[in-house]
C-alpha cells in the first residue's frame, strides 16, 4: 500500500480581491495541513477570481496575482504540503490561465490551461492564450525563474499532473498525454458554473476520465457567485473509474480523502490495453517534461485505507436515495439564493435588499429566495433578526389589484418576517397619464398598453428611489418565459439591479412553489397559487389568456431557442406533446411565439444582470446571442426536409 491523504478546498473568491483570496488560500491550506493532507487542490483562478474577463488585459491585474502567489508561498513555507492553486500568469507577454504547484515556500512549476471554452457562458479564448503540448519555458515569479509548460511533477507521493477545468472535459485533453507519460495522480482545478443537472454529468465524466487514463483524479470546484455565474463547489476523487468521494456542495470547506495510490499502479499493470496504448503514445505524442519536487514527507496524520463504511467489499452499501424532485428543487433554490447573497455581499454597494411584492408567484419566489440566503448565511437563530435588518417588501396596489393578491402579499411578508410597506399608486397613475396626454399630438390617444405600463413604471421608479435612499439592492422579479415574448415593461417590471429568475421558466417557477408548499405548508404560497397568474394591470387580466398556456410557451422556447428548430418543426412536436389542444390552436400559438420572440430581443439587452442556472438563457452576453436588428424572412420558408 501507498496511502496518500488528499485535500480539497472549496473557497469563495471575489474577482480582483487578490490579497483577500490569498488569505483564504492560506487559511484553507493550514486547515488541510492540520488534517494531515499531503497535497491540497484549490479551484481555478483561486487568486484572481473567476471570471476575470477583460481584466486580464491589465498587466497590473496579472502582476497582482503573481504577488498574491508569492504571499501564499511565503505564508505556507512551514507546511510540508503540496499546494495547487489557480491564477493568471504572463508568458512571453501573453496571459494564461494556469495551475501553480507550491511547496515549502517555493513555486515549483506552472502549468497553463490548454482547452479554452468559447461556448455557453465562456469567453476565455477572447483574452487568454492556450497551453501547447510539449511546451517548456519559464516565468519569473517572486524574482525566481519557474518552469512553465507541459509539466508533470516527480514527488514522494508519485508522479503528479496539474490541469485546469475545461482540460478534463475534452477526451483529447492533456490528461491523456500526461498519464501516458507516467502521471498517476491528476489534480484538476475547476471553476465550473452551476447548471441544472450538471452534478450528475460531472460525476459521470470524471469517473470516465479516471478510468480511460487509469489515474487517480482529484477535482476541486469553486464555490460562490460572481456577477451572474453561480459556482456550486463540491469536488470528486475518482480512482481508475471508481468514485471515492463526492463532496458537499454550496458551501465553503476543506475536506480530506485517503486513497491507496498503489491501486492505480496495480490497475495500470493489469490493464493490457492501457499498457499498449501508453507504449504507442510515447512514440507519437509530444514530450511531457518532468520537474522534481523534494517532498512531501509522510502525512502528519496517518491516512487510513479507504474501506466501505458497511465493512464489506462485496456487498452494496446502504442507499441514501434522494428523490429527483427534491434534488432538482433544493439545488436550484440553493443556487439562486447563493446568487443573491454573493452579489449583495461582494459588490459592497448595498445595505438592504428590496422586493416589490405583487401578490403573485414570481415576486413571492424571489422574496422567499432572499430569505433562504439569509438563513443559509447566518443560521436559523439569527435569521429573523437579520431578515428585519436586511430585507424589505413593498406592495404597491392599483385599482386592478385583487383582494386575494393583497392578502397573499401581506401573508408572505408576515410569514417570512420581512418589514412590509403598502403604497397605493392610483393617484400617481392618474397624474402620470394626464401628463402623457399633454405630450400627444392631434389624432394620438393613450392606448391600453400605455395605461398598463404606466403602473409598472411608477412601481419601478419608487423602487429605484427607495434603493437610492436606503442603499438598497432592488431585485428584479420577471421570469424567463414572459421575458422571452416581451410580456414585460421597459422601465417597469424589467427594472432592478439583479434579475433573480430571469432565466427560470414560468413552469419551473410554479414547480418550485408547489414544492415549497409541500415541504413548508406555507399559507402565503397556498394563497398565491389559488389565483391564476396575472399582471393585474387591467380588468380580469390573466397571463395565460394574454399569451398561451405556460407549458406550451416553454416548449416553444426550448425547441426554437434551445434546439434551434424551425417553427414548422416546433409545431410538429407540440401537436404530439399537447393532444388536448386543437392543431389549429397550437399552430396559432407557435406563430405568435415566433413573432413575439423576435420582436422582444431589443428588450432583453436592456434588462439587468441575471443569474445563470441553465444551458439556455436570455442573457445576451451569455448563452443565447442574437442580433437585435434582424428580419424574420428566414422563417417564412418551410423547414428543410430530411433527404
Amino acid at each position: 500500500m501507498q496511502l496518500v491523504r488528499l485535500g480539497l478546498a472549496n473557497v469563495d473568491t471575489t474577482v480582483g480581491a487578490v490579497h483577500s483570496n490569498a488569505g483564504a488560500v492560506v487559511r484553507a491550506a493550514r486547515e488541510a495541513a492540520a488534517l494531515g493532507a499531503q497535497i491540497v487542490a484549490f479551484p481555478e483562478q483561486t487568486l484572481g477570481g473567476y471570471a476575470q474577463e477583460d481584466l486580464v488585459l491589465w498587466r497590473s491585474f496579472v502582476g497582482a496575482q503573481e504577488q498574491a502567489l508569492v504571499q501564499v508561498a511565503a505564508q505556507t513555507a512551514d507546511l510540508d504540503v503540496l499546494l495547487a492553486a489557480g491564477l493568471t500568469v504572463l508568458f512571453e507577454e501573453r496571459p494564461y490561465s494556469a495551475a501553480a504547484l507550491l511547496y515549502r515556500g517555493r513555486v515549483v512549476g506552472v502549468v497553463p490551461k490548454e482547452k479554452l471554452p468559447t461556448y455557453d457562458v465562456f469567453y476565455e479564448a477572447r483574452t487568454l492564450s492556450r497551453g501547447i503540448p510539449g511546451l517548456l519555458g519559464s516565468v519569473v515569479i517572486g524574482g525566481q525563474a519557474t518552469p512553465f509548460g507541459d509539466l508533470i511533477f516527480r514527488t514522494r507521493l508519485g508522479l503528479v499532473a496539474l490541469e485546469v477545468c475545461e482540460d478534463v472535459w475534452s477526451p483529447d485533453g492533456p490528461q491523456r498525454r500526461r498519464a501516458f507519460a507516467g502521471a498517476e495522480l491528476v489534480v484538476n482545478l475547476s471553476a465550473s458554473p452551476f447548471r441544472v443537472g450538471i452534478h450528475e454529468t460531472r460525476r459521470e465524466l470524471l469517473a470516465t476520465r479516471s478510468f480511460d487514463h487509469q489515474v487517480t483524479l482529484v477535482y476541486a470546484n469553486l464555490v460562490g457567485a460572481n456577477d451572474g455565474l453561480i459556482f456550486d463547489g463540491g469536488g470528486f476523487v475518482c480512482q481508475n473509474g471508481r468514485v471515492m468521494a463526492d463532496l458537499a456542495r454550496f458551501q465553503e470547506g476543506v475536506h480530506v480523502v485517503d486513497i491507496d495510490l498503489d491501486r492505480t499502479r496495480r490497475m495500470r499493470s493489469e490493464n493490457s490495453t492501457w499498457r499498449e496504448d501508453a507504449a504507442l503514445a510515447r512514440e507519437h505524442v509530444c514530450k511531457v517534461h518532468v520537474v522534481d519536487v523534494e517532498g512531501p514527507g509522510p502525512a502528519s496524520i496517518a491516512p487510513r485505507y479507504p474501506r466501505p463504511p458497511h465493512r464489506n467489499f462485496f456487498l452494496p452499501g446502504p442507499e441514501h436515495h434522494v428523490p429527483s424532485r427534491t434534488r432538482f428543487c433544493e439545488e436550484l433554490l440553493d443556487a439562486l439564493a447563493m446568487g443573491i447573497g454573493s452579489y449583495f455581499e461582494k459588490t459592497r454597494a448595498f445595505k438592504t435588499i428590496g422586493v416589490a411584492l405583487s401578490g403573485g408567484r414570481d415576486s413571492l419566489l424571489v422574496l422567499w429566495l432572499a430569505r433562504r440566503w439569509i438563513e443559509r448565511r447566518f443560521g436559523s437563530t439569527e435569521a429573523l433578526t437579520k431578515t428585519e435588518e436586511l430585507l424589505r417588501a413593498f406592495f404597491m396596489p392599483s385599482r386592478f389589484s385583487s383582494p386575494e393578491t393583497a392578502r397573499a402579499a401581506e401573508t408572505t411578508a408576515l410569514e417570512l418576517g420581512v418589514p412590509f410597506v403598502v403604497l397605493p399608486i392610483d393617484d400617481a397613475v392618474a397624474s402620470e397619464l394626464q401628463a402623457v396626454e399633454k405630450m400627444l399630438q392631434p389624432g394620438e390617444t393613450l392606448n391600453a398598453a400605455t395605461k398598463q405600463n404606466v403602473q409598472a413604471r411608477i412601481r419601478a421608479e419608487r423602487m429605484w428611489s427607495w434603493a437610492n435612499s436606503a442603499h438598497g439592492l432592488m431585485l428584479q422579479t420577471s421570469n424567463m418565459s414572459e421575458k422571452a415574448v416581451g410580456y414585460t415593461t421597459i422601465g417597469g417590471d424589467m427594472e432592478g439591479a439583479l434579475a433573480i429568475i430571469a432565466n427560470v421558466p414560468k413552469t419551473v417557477v410554479n414547480y418550485l412553489l408547489d414544492y415549497l408548499l409541500e415541504t413548508t405548508g406555507s399559507e402565503a404560497i397556498a394563497r398565491t397559487l389559488e389565483k391564476p397568474p396575472s399582471a393585474e394591470l387591467a380588468e380580469d387580466q390573466e397571463d395565460e389568456r394574454d399569451l398561451m398556456p405556460f407549458p406550451v410557451l416553454d416548449a416553444c422556447f426550448a425547441l426554437f431557442a434551445g434546439e434551434k428548430m424551425h417553427l414548422d418543426e416546433v409545431e410538429l412536436v407540440l401537436v404530439d406533446m399537447f393532444p388536448e389542444f386543437p392543431e389549429t390552436q397550437l399552430r396559432a400559438w407557435v406563430s405568435r411565439f415566433g413573432r413575439l420572440f423576435r420582436a422582444s430581443i431589443y428588450k432583453w439587452v436592456q434588462t439587468p444582470l441575471s443569474l445563470h442556472v441553465g444551458n439556455l438563457d436570455l442573457d445576451r452576453e451569455r448563452a443565447l446571442q442574437l442580433p437585435v436588428v434582424q428580419s424574420g424572412e428566414w422563417l417564412e420558408s418551410r423547414a428543410p426536409q430530411p433527404a
